[in-house]
């Protein structure tokens, strides 16, 4: 079924201005990246400059399977989502390309990521890797939102 044809039972597109708010206050989504068999997917926290990028830190090791497939990636996807109840979510999907920020601009960045959402884990684990920060420039974002109940509820209520 199309948003449109969903709209009676009260789901409807998010405008521009809607998904940089919700971007605004999420800090967890899933980034996407392209594989040959299936794609690989991770959860992740990031950062958002209110506009067209997001921000990424990396842990990795020697051999981080999320370094070498951003690298590789000409292209990846980025869910955020947030479900109050079954009949109150919202799920914005980006697309866009993903590179490394060179580590003389990491300070550019601090702000930003300071306010990143992480496991305690991550704070508090002795790491044996390194640091990487990523920058996801946003090419094309879509976000659907549900608020309220179905029509057949509602007549119930009333």
């Amino acid at each position: 079924m199309s948003i449109e044809e969903l709209g009676a039972y009260g789901i409807r597109e998010m405008d521009d201005e809607q998904i940089r708010r919700f971007l605004s206050n999420q800090r967890v989504g899933v980034l996407g990246l392209p594989e040959e068999d299936e794609p690989y997917l991770l959860p992740l926290s990031f950062g958002y400059d209110g506009d067209e990028r997001l921000y990424f830190t990396y842990l990795v090791g020697s051999d981080s399977r999320k370094t070498v497939s951003s690298e590789m990636a000409e292209r990846a996807s980025f869910l955020v989502f947030k479900v109050d109840t079954m009949y109150n979510w919202q799920s914005v999907l980006l697309s866009g390309t993903i590179t490394a920020v060179p580590e003389s601009e990491w300070d550019e960045l601090t702000d930003l990521l300071e306010s990143v959402w992480r496991p305690d884990v991550l704070g508090s684990a002795h790491l044996s890797g390194g640091l990487a920060v990523y920058e996801f420039r946003i090419d094309d974002r879509r976000g659907i939102t549900h608020q309220g109940l179905p029509p057949e509820l509602e007549k119930r209520i009333e």
